[in-house]
């Protein structure tokens, strides 16, 4: 018997020999690996193909995609054969032969659906069916040249499309997998109505009604049958369709001479209207239903606008028209989207109604500038005749400020926080409208746009005043028609705009608004007493002197500038009245220095000493020049001597600052004119003191190592024993022999190429003594 070991020895001997198997299988499989790869043979990749399968390049194109075009090509090519085929070729069998081979073709391609159908070749099946239907066509052709030919051609057509569009819809019922049989005869369907319309004899009146009604018809369509390729086409069919019958119906409504043409019109534009809100009633789309009902409101208005436009007189068919368009306010019925639709359509009357009236608008406002060219000419007989001195009043707008102040009111009171303070626009705007529209007398004009800028500055918001500002200026311009209504404008206005600052009422605005009047009213003074324009600008100054006196005393920042920025425009026109007396110009800038100099004194103001200093030279220089005086340094030694104080000053504080930006300028101003003048004067006094000066600025210079006054002194004096030397230098030049200048020019060569080192080495000297200098 064989002994077997204890159960935990067998264990052991088991666990080593599983181990040496492990390692033996792993020793077998890395050979086996190694032998695969030996004996299979490597294919070398080509250049132009990509290294891995990822990088393979994607078909551009889809299977079914490529077929569709396939498809569809093939469709048109047979399609296209068989138009020649049924037109051109085949003469010999004439029109009843081809008529019979067509008509038998039709039958077999209809019919060739059926079976690709059954065995799924669905997109196969879509072409022939289109080849079929392309067909059913070519056969009405010809049909009519066999057997009616003495038809009335419009009638043929009417009864051709009818009977095709009911085909073509049985047969796409019949073979429920086909997408195109449907929607084609829907298309077809669209000629149908219109077509039997004109064959009856009807009109524009009646064919416009058949668009509408066929575009109803493609509204049901697309709001009951859920078929999808049909429904897209539908709605696309309802808008083409009834666009063009709303379009046609509008024209008839503008082209109506009488009520009976109008009351058609109406009535068609009515129907569409009928057609908009029951797609809007019936439609699940929220936009849609709210866009139709915008159509149907317009179109309701557009109707009964037509018949009042025969009815009414001119000027009040946009007020009824208006008055149409706020009805819609208060239709209730319907849905939410619906009303909300009808609310924009009664919007859109409002605008409309808006921009009819703002040429009256713009023409009162603007047009009173042509008055610039005919100053006090004398007064017209009218308001209208004052507003339209050089424009054309609009016809029919007698009734403008009435369809302004019922917008007005509609938007104080449906207009929301939003829109609610812009009603000010166009009450504002029939106010400025109404003397021209009435037609009021001048002085009754004048005084209805007075009394709108106080009424505009007491509301006290930014809108307000800027349409308190352009009222004012229309009413300036207005008010040059006449001198006493120019000198009253302007006085009132002034006294208007003070008072509005005064109260803050908006204080910026007023008060620039107030010195900008009280300036053209000193004008109008001065021209009224019959002043010269250089003697009329002394009185303009005295709002300049204003401005500065009350400017300290606004508590506003920004109104304290508006002050003061208007009276520096008011003295820059006292300036230019000026400008043809110099002696007159002399004083007037010197008081325009006076006043900068006294605005200057307020610590947040000190820069303005800048402008006070150039005008008090400028006024020197005008004075000068008024003497006649022609010596360039009276010019330039008040800029100099100042220039040269300020840097001294500046340099005390800031020893660092640089000599040129110190004193450069200020001696630069005069020595370089006087350099000039001193070239070209015969005598010897300038050029003598031009040279002590530029002396003395040389040894400054050196003295206190300032490299400015250096380098311009020793510049100006070099310079200027030039200009001294030149004669005599000349008649040297002439005295010696010819040979005498090369000899010279060679020899100074020679030196300096010997000591061209030394001489590198003292021109590097004398730019470190410059650049240590300041």
């Amino acid at each position: 018997m064989t002994s077997l070991p204890p159960p935990a020895e067998e264990l052991r001997l088991l666990d080593a020999e599983l181990y040496r198997l492990d390692a033996r299988r792993a020793q077998l499989l890395a050979r086996r690996a190694w032998l695969v790869s030996v004996l299979q043979p490597v294919r070398p990749v080509p250049a132009s193909l990509p290294a891995s399968p990822s990088a393979a390049p994607r078909p551009e194109a889809t299977a079914p995609g490529v077929q569709n075009v396939l498809l569809l090509l093939g469709g048109v090519l047979l399609t296209v054969a068989a138009m020649v085929f049924t037109l051109v070729s085949w003469g010999h069998l004439g029109i009843m032969g081809r008529s019979l081979v067509l008509g038998g073709v039709t039958l077999a391609v209809l019919g060739a659906p059926v079976a690709l159908l059954r065995r799924g070749l669905r997109s196969t099946a879509e072409s022939v069916a289109g080849l079929g239907l392309a067909l059913t066509v070519l056969d009405v052709y010809a049909l009519y040249e066999v057997a009616f030919t003495t038809a009335d051609g419009v009638t043929y057509a009417a009864v051709a499309s009818t009977a095709l569009a009911a085909l073509w819809a049985a047969y796409g019922t019949a073979l429920d997998g086909l997408r195109l049989p449907r929607p084609a005869g829907l298309v077809t369907g669209q000629l149908a109505l219109p077509l039997w319309v004109v064959a009856a004899g009807g009109g524009l009146y009646a064919v416009t009604a058949a668009l509408l009604l066929t575009a109803a018809f493609d509204a049901v369509v697309a709001l009951r049958v859920s078929v999808r390729p049909v429904r897209p086409v539908a709605v696309v069919c309802a808008f083409a369709v009834g666009g063009y019958g709303v379009l046609s119906a509008a024209v008839l409504s503008l082209e109506a001479t009488g009520p009976g043409a109008a009351a058609r019109a109406a009535a068609l534009l009515s129907l569409a209207a009928a057609i908009a809100l029951g797609v809007a009633r019936f439609t699940p789309r929220t936009g849609l239903a709210t866009g139709t009902a915008v159509v149907a409101g317009l179109c309701a208005v557009a109707g009964v606008g037509g018949v009042l436009r025969v009815s009414l007189p001119g000027e009040w068919v946009v007020p009824a028209c208006l008055a149409c368009g706020i009805a819609l306010l208060g239709v209730a019925w319907g849905t939410e989207p619906v009303r909300r639709g009808l609310v924009l359509a009664s919007y859109a009357v409002q605008g409309g109604a808006v921009l009819w009236a703002a040429p009256a608008a713009g023409v009162a406002l603007l047009a009173p500038t042509g008055w610039l060219g005919r100053v006090w000419a004398g007064a017209p007989g009218d308001a209208r005749a004052a507003a339209t001195a050089d424009a054309f009043w609009p016809p029919h707008s007698v009734t403008a400020p009435l369809v302004l102040v019922v917008v007005a009111a509609l938007l104080a009171v449906r207009g929301g926080t939003q829109w609610r303070p812009y009603a000010l626009v166009p009450a504002w705007a029939a106010a400025l409208v109404l003397p021209a529209a009435l037609e009021l007398p001048y002085a009754a004009g004048l005084v209805t746009l007075g009394l709108l800028v106080p009424v505009l500055l007491w509301l006290g918001t930014p809108l307000a005043a800027g349409l308190a500002v352009a009222t004012s200026l229309s009413l300036g311009f207005l008010s040059l028609a006449a001198e006493p209504a120019t000198l009253a404008v302007l006085a009132s206005l002034t006294a208007v705009f003070a008072a509005a600052a005064r109260r803050g009422r908006p204080a910026p605005v007023s008060a620039a608004a107030s010195l900008g009047y009280a300036t053209a009213l000193a004008c109008a003074v001065g021209a009224s007493a019959g002043w010269r324009p250089e003697h009329i600008a002394l009185l303009v100054l005295v709002v300049p002197v204003a401005a500065a006196l009350l400017a300290p005393r606004i508590a506003d920042p920004a109104t304290t500038l508006a002050a003061e920025i208007t009276g520096a425009v008011a003295g820059l026109v006292a300036i230019g009245l000026a400008v043809l007396d110099l002696p007159l110009l002399a004083l007037v800038l010197s008081l325009c220095a006076v006043i900068a100099a006294g605005t200057a004194v307020r610590p947040d103001r000190r820069r303005v000493g800048y402008a006070a200093v150039v005008l008090f030279l400028l006024a020197a220089w005008v004075r000068l020049a008024a003497w006649r005086v022609g010596v360039p340094e009276a010019y330039t030694v008040p800029v100099t001597v100042p220039a040269l104080l300020v840097g001294a000053l500046r340099r005390r504080r800031d020893p660092q600052v640089s000599s040129w930006t110190a004193y450069g300028a200020g001696l630069a101003a005069t020595l370089l004119p006087s350099l000039a003048a001193a070239w070209g004067d015969p005598e010897w006094t300038r050029p003598l003191l031009l040279g002590a000066a530029a002396l003395l600025v040389t040894l400054l210079g050196a003295r206190h190592r300032l490299q400015a006054l250096l380098v311009l002194g020793g510049s100006v004096l070099v310079l200027d024993a030039l200009h001294e030397l030149a004669p005599y230098l000349v008649q040297v030049a002439d005295a010696l022999p010819r040979w005498v200048p090369p000899a010279l020019a060679g020899l100074l060569l020679l030196v300096l190429g010997a000591t061209y080192e030394q001489r590198l080495r003292d021109v590097r000297k004398v730019r470190e003594v410059l650049g240590r200098m300041n």
